[in-house]
């Protein structure tokens, strides 16, 4: 199974994938289309029925059931895009066999060291075999470890057939990462009781869990004059942006925050005098906090409007997801069967709320409960981004065990 998960991660690593926010089109690049059809001959040619992509990208297939019981159909996701933070053209991945903990160099000519000084959780990998960049890209293990292990369980189950299970579907899926991913896709023709998206990080994750999550885009138009005739007369929008934003409680951003801990997040300032353009995203994972966070937002705003005028501050506020734990929760039992899993195999499982979203927070509110388990890697979106293969082993052997656990509970 080893070289099996080398095999295909490293293949799918090397199709440039990363999706575009600035794209109408589903999926956002040609990319992404490359991977996806990819999928759909291997999955053929593994033995997978009902393999089917639709016009949007969608890749949906079935392995059928091959027992008497009448055992729930449950799904398996997982995205093919990449993040935007960083470039993911020529992705050359590098293996190291046996890392010793100590340091990796990446790229000896540019200097690039991955250092456990900078990265605690390194030694915890010694022995492992690492699969990592070679300092120049991001690795797309975010989410192309979760493709491999799913397609990986499917071939597993397929050549052991003494392996009792119901019908499993699965789904890949373009644009996670720019917030489409489930956008346009169509749960009643995925036909599954319930699912698990294969997008966590290190071993162990299992997370049911996410913020509640809003898009704040505000537009403050200024009036420019020259600044030796401005005295009375120059409204900069700049300044007015900055007065925003010292409004918001300072500590209750991302990098004061963990756990349970909401925030507002400046994602971008851009502007002159004339007119500046702010961007936030607001988190909470408590409902009632999220609306009072959004509520302090239009409070400033309002507070603004009054001073400079209504007509220069515009606010433009749309929520983006919900907390998935209140369509998961009256259906724990698939929460605890992904625990069970983990346990039969040894791992410890880590239950932690999910300081982001993923598809499942929007698909469980679509109809389709959807927890969200472990693929292997960590540092995503970056050059330090790495993966065990021990532990994509692992999450591959955990969807197994949640077949197989499906089946026997029915």
């Amino acid at each position: 199974m080893k070289n099996e998960l080398i095999e295909r991660f490293t293949s799918y690593v090397k199709v440039d994938t990363q999706s575009n926010e600035n794209s109408e089109t589903c999926p956002s690049t040609e990319g992404q289309w490359t991977l996806l059809r990819m999928l759909v001959e291997e999955l053929k040619q593994i033995g997978m029925q009902e393999v089917t992509i639709d016009e949007n990208g969608y890749v949906m297939a079935t392995l059928t059931a091959n027992t008497d019981k009448d055992v729930p159909t449950i799904g398996f996701l997982a995205h093919v895009d990449t993040a935007t933070d960083f470039t993911g053209k020529n992705v050359n991945p590098q293996i190291v066999e046996n890392y010793d903990g100590g340091e990796l160099i990446l790229n000896k000519a540019l200097n690039v060291i991955m250092s456990p000084k900078d990265f605690p959780s390194l030694p915890e990998y010694r022995g492992h075999t690492l699969i990592t960049t070679d300092g120049t890209t991001l690795l797309g293990a975010d989410n192309k470890a979760g493709v491999t292990e799913i397609m990986t369980a499917m071939a597993y189950l397929i050549k052991h057939p003494e392996i009792k299970h119901g019908k499993v579907r699965v789904a890949f899926t373009p644009d996670e990462e720019i917030g489409r991913g489930p956008h346009k896709f169509d749960v009643a023709a995925f036909n599954a009781k319930y699912a698990y998206t294969v997008d966590g990080g290190p071993l162990g994750e299992l997370e049911f869990e996410s913020f509640n999550a809003a898009a704040a885009k505000i537009t403050i138009k200024g009036s420019n004059i020259h600044p030796g005739s401005a005295k009375d007369k120059m409204i900069n929008s700049i300044k007015i942006g900055m007065e925003l934003h010292s409004k918001l409680p300072a500590q209750e951003a991302p990098e004061h925050t963990e756990g349970y801990e909401g925030f507002y997040h400046l994602l971008a300032f851009n502007g002159d005098v004339e007119q500046t353009n702010l961007h936030y995203i607001i988190r909470d994972h408590d409902r009632e906090k999220f609306n009072d966070r959004k509520a302090t937002v239009q409070a400033i705003i309002g507070e603004l409007q009054a001073k400079y005028g209504t007509d220069r501050i515009l606010l433009e506020l749309n929520d983006q997801y919900y907390n998935m734990k209140e369509k998961i929760e009256p259906v724990k039992e698939i929460v605890d069967i992904a625990h069970e899993a983990m346990v039969n195999l040894g791992i410890k499982p880590i239950t932690k709320p999910i300081r982001g979203g993923t598809d499942g927070s929007q698909l469980s509110y679509m109809g389709l409960p959807t927890p969200n388990i472990f693929t292997g890697g960590e540092n995503f979106h970056g050059k330090f981004e790495f993966i065990s293969v021990e532990n994509m082993v692992k999450a591959t052997q955990t969807i197994v065990e949640i077949i197989k656990l499906t089946e026997q509970k029915a």
